[in-house]
């Protein structure tokens, strides 16, 4: 199956790409999960030449497909002058060292690719310190291939000692950066907890959900905040911070983060934790969902296992349903409207809908603010300036012996709130 459509690389890399439907998928999911595999082959400027899919029982222990389809992709690759293979699912050392060798180009996996996208799209020293551990820790076990060339170029007697001893010592630098890396990121999250400590005073929102969802085009429209927002995968990688108003009397902090993917590297989950500290700790998650894409509730349940996986607190989860304007099955639109009563929908890049996702917003977050009053004597000054650091002041009024205000503040700062009045009785 050839696709002309993705045509636009500059790499000079033309790749096959290769998926196996088990018998545990759905029909139409193999083909899905190519199409999204193609678009990850075009973030990372990689020319598709052709899709190829088998259906097996079990992965092959020495191919992962069957020989004779390693046999038709070596054709495949001779006839389309094509010089990358890269498979859907992820591959062990051995079996993508035994398809390299047999078929004389470079093989990666899903994994592989998305790891490469990563390291394109890294910005902030965060994100560069997250990949290059990601990247490490999965070279790691793969070491054994980038020392092949050492048996070719000695050959015979005598080559295994010293080919052993490189490849020892290039593992043992690679576990130090790893070490050293790890040690970098801890610093980098005692930093953020310190930040985030200090805006305890704000409500946190996070928008989450599948990788090119629109989630940084809904913080544009909400917050004005200048995001990256790229029709294609993995465009935001840095977590940003943006302060919004929900009304006049109501901030909130809302982030965006990395998207999430199906068959997410483990490599990248654990290397990511600082990053999804962010939302973890949020106290509502947005889950922005592109409606239009097919096989949406499988993306949306992908996203609720991964919260599950990395054990997200019982946070609210409002979903809201991006890209409508561009959805033509109303069968489907009613279904989603129908089993999600819960649901916002709307046009992040036409600005439709960013009303009703305040006061949604609005109405989650009722509960969770307090408000109270406080008399301060003179004699003790004024706690104004002490006030808008964590809470609102709805109302003041100078009276015969007090400043009067009228706060309202998260219920977190209830023990702040109190110890302020004992303060300025």
């Amino acid at each position: 199956m050839i696709d002309d459509t993705l045509s636009h690389s500059t790499s000079g890399e033309r790749a096959v790409l290769v998926a196996v439907r088990f018998s545990h998928y759905q029909k139409g999911e193999v083909e899905e999960h190519l199409t999204e595999l193609a678009e990850l082959a075009q973030t990372a400027r990689a020319h598709v030449c052709r899709q190829v899919f088998q259906e097996r029982q079990q992965p092959d222990r020495a191919y992962f497909i069957g020989r004779g389809k390693v046999d038709e992709i070596a054709d495949i690759l001779e006839n389309d002058e094509a010089n990358l293979v890269i498979f859907d699912d992820e591959l062990s050392p051995a079996q993508a060292r035994n398809l390299q060798k047999r078929l004389n180009v470079k093989v990666i996996d899903r994994t592989g690719l998305i790891l490469d996208i990563f390291a394109q799209h890294a910005q902030t020293i965060e994100a560069k310190t997250q990949i290059e551990l990601a990247q490490l820790n999965y070279l790691l076990p793969r070491l054994t291939r980038q020392w092949m060339h050492l048996s070719r170029q000695v050959g015979g007697i005598g080559t295994k000692g010293p080919g052993e001893t490189q490849l020892e010592t290039d593992r043992r630098l690679v576990r130090t950066r790893i070490s050293r890396l790890k040690q970098k990121l801890r610093e980098i999250e005692r930093q953020q907890q310190t930040r985030r400590k200090n805006r305890d005073a704000f409500l946190r929102v996070a928008l989450i959900g599948y990788t090119n969802a629109g989630k940084s085009t809904l913080m544009n429209a909400l917050t004005r905040a200048g995001v990256t927002a790229e029709d294609k995968l993995f465009a935001t990688l840095d977590t940003r911070v943006k302060r919004l108003m929900l009304d006049p009397v109501t901030p909130v902090l809302l982030s965006d983060t990395v998207g999430f993917i199906r068959k997410l590297p483990h490599q990248v989950v654990a290397s990511f934790r600082t990053t999804l500290a962010e939302a973890r700790e949020a106290d509502i998650l947005l889950h922005v969902i592109d409606a239009s894409m097919p096989m949406v509730e499988d993306r949306i349940r992908v996203v609720l296992d991964l919260l599950k996986e990395l054990k997200f607190k019982d946070q609210i989860v409002i979903p809201v349903f991006n890209k409508v304007d561009i959805v033509d099955d109303t069968q489907l639109m009613q279904r989603l409207h129908a089993e999600h009563p819960d649901a916002v929908f709307i046009s992040a890049a036409r600005h439709i809908g960013i009303d009703a996702i305040k006061k949604v917003l609005l109405n989650s977050i009722a509960e969770q603010f307090i408000i109270d009053e406080i008399k301060a004597d003179y004699s003790h000054g004024s706690p104004d300036h002490l006030l808008r650091s964590w809470a609102t002041i709805l109302e003041s009024r100078p009276e015969e012996r007090y400043q009067y205000f009228k706060v309202k503040f998260h219920k977190n700062n209830r023990y702040r709130f109190e110890q302020l009045k004992k303060r300025f009785l």
